[in-house]
């Protein structure tokens, strides 16, 4: 009888983590449908260093950082100031819903409390993800840092040893980075210069309208630039050019402005035109250089 019943509570156990698994499927662009989602996904895939105010829903507003101390989820200044990281170590099928419990966590936290890491193994439930907890068409523009020293309230005048090594640590991994436009990312990795663009647009349509403008040779960014490649990332295409490091960032404003607009001219041929042989070999060659961030 005893062994009928453990075999019966591992059967259901079993169940729960089958229907768990199955419940939590993965969203290819968690963050549809948010005004921001552009400036969400940099923030979240390749910006050092920066913060935001998020605005909520029901009023008030949460930090919005790109990483916190130790890569935690969410944290409580000792000022009381409330933080939620984009960046994290651990993360469930659907990034949008695991920065929402991140959200709920910090809403009720105390001064001093940090959350290690997001909630991924839950089962979802409604009304959890950014989507359900944010002002959905607020545009955010996000304010860049040369070092984490914001990880600290103002008025602290030590730190410990630990945290003192923690931030020399954080600060010593930054690149420069410079946000040269909306979702637009100058950034110096040592060796090269690279402009990374997340685009709004459909991952397809973009990729018709930079072969378009492949074909006719105006894939760069103007004199001392390189069209290197794309990466997808949470739904959407991100471009990549190599350019000339010794250009300032804001050198680059004009030629990206001026592309920009080609892009647009490209994409709204689309419709009407559609691709010939060359822009579809074109295409192929940009597809050979594409990667996939998950």
């Amino acid at each position: 009888m005893a062994k009928r019943s453990r075999r019966a509570r591992t059967a259901r156990r079993a169940e729960e983590r089958k229907k768990q698994k199955v419940r939590d499927v993965f969203v290819a662009q968690p963050f549809e449908g948010l005004a921001a989602e552009t400036e969400l996904i940099a923030m979240r895939e390749f910006v050092p260093s920066a913060t935001v105010q998020l605005p909520l829903a029901d009023g008030g507003e949460v930090t919005l950082a790109t990483v916190l101390p130790g890569a935690a989820a969410a944290m409580v200044r000792a000022d009381g100031k409330r933080f939620v990281a984009m960046q994290v170590q651990t993360r469930s099928g659907d990034v949008s819903r695991d920065i929402g419990r991140s959200l709920r966590w910090v809403l009720a936290a105390e001064e001093g409390e940090v959350l290690a890491a997001p909630d991924t193994t839950s089962p979802p439930e409604e009304g959890e993800r950014l989507q359900d907890l944010v002002k959905t068409d607020a545009e955010l523009v996000p304010e860049l840092h040369d070092d984490f020293s914001w990880w600290l309230p103002e008025d602290q005048d030590s730190t410990s040893k630990e945290v003192q090594l923690s931030l020399e640590r954080a600060n010593e991994a930054i690149l420069p980075t410079h946000r040269i436009g909306p979702a637009v990312y100058w950034v110096d990795t040592g060796e090269k210069a690279h402009i990374r663009w997340v685009r709004p647009e459909p991952e397809n349509d973009v990729l018709k309208a930079l072969a378009r403008l492949s074909a006719r040779g105006e894939l760069d960014l103007g004199e001392d630039s390189r069209y290197a490649g794309s990466f997808r990332a949470h739904g959407l295409l991100v471009p990549v050019w190599d350019v000339d490091r010794e250009a300032h960032a804001r050198e680059w404003a004009e030629p990206v402005e001026r592309f920009g607009e080609r892009l647009e001219q490209a994409l709204a041929s689309l419709s009407a035109e559609p691709l010939t042989g060359e822009e579809r070999r074109a295409r192929d060659g940009i597809l050979g250089r594409q990667l996939t961030l998950r």
